[in-house]
């Protein structure tokens, strides 16, 4: 039985195919992986509303993907995305995002955002990227390829991107304004946004 999570896995290529299930099947496939690693076993995962894949590479058998929750609040993303590598599958539950290599499902990142808000696929820049509540993290072909320095204090707004630029806003606790900033796709620099260390602290 299927689920209705968003999906978006258009723009990059794959060699996978999958199926988001809204229980687990009858007939368990031999492969199964749980993600996160460190959860002691699948009944926590599912306790708290994990979601399941079934994953078919392009070579070697189907697996199940197990990948818990991280919030349960309705206005964080849940869904699949297609990554720049096409081995990789990136599935978002709950604001945790677990980038899976298909031809070798035991290696997983968990992207270091938690939450992950906004998953945003720029074809063109062969990147994906994972936006939260401070930072924005750029995923490529052959992995990270950036993490951008902070750009709020709680909150970031992506407005436009022109070419290799990215335009966005986040939030100045000290004037309780958004400040606009600019993020360098291609290296993940960024100048401006809302963010001011407290005076006497340094990066």
């Amino acid at each position: 039985m299927t689920s209705n999570a968003a999906t978006n896995t258009e723009g990059f290529a794959q060699d996978w195919t999958m199926e988001i299930l809204k229980t687990p099947p009858l007939i368990a496939p031999a492969r199964q992986f749980i993600y996160p690693h460190q959860i002691a076993g699948e009944e926590d995962a599912l306790a708290r509303g994990a979601l399941l894949l079934m994953v078919r590479p392009a070579i070697d058998g189907m697996f199940l993907a197990t990948c818990a929750l991280g919030f349960t609040n309705p206005t964080m993303p849940t869904g699949v995305f297609a990554c720049p590598n096409p081995k990789e599958i990136c599935a978002v539950a709950g604001g945790y995002a677990y980038v899976i290599d298909t031809a070798q499902p035991e290696r997983c990142t968990h992207i270091t955002l938690k939450p992950v808000v906004e998953v945003r696929a720029l074809v063109a820049s062969e990147l994906l990227l994972f936006v939260g509540f401070h930072t924005i993290v750029g995923w490529g072909r052959n992995g990270l390829a950036w993490e951008s320095g902070r750009l709020s204090w709680e909150g970031v707004r992506i407005t436009s991107i022109d070419g290799n630029v990215l335009h966005g806003m986040g939030w100045n606790l000290l004037t309780d304004r958004e400040v606009a900033f600019s993020i360098d796709l291609l290296t993940g620099q960024h100048q401006g946004g809302g963010f001011a260390q407290p005076q006497g602290q340094k990066n």
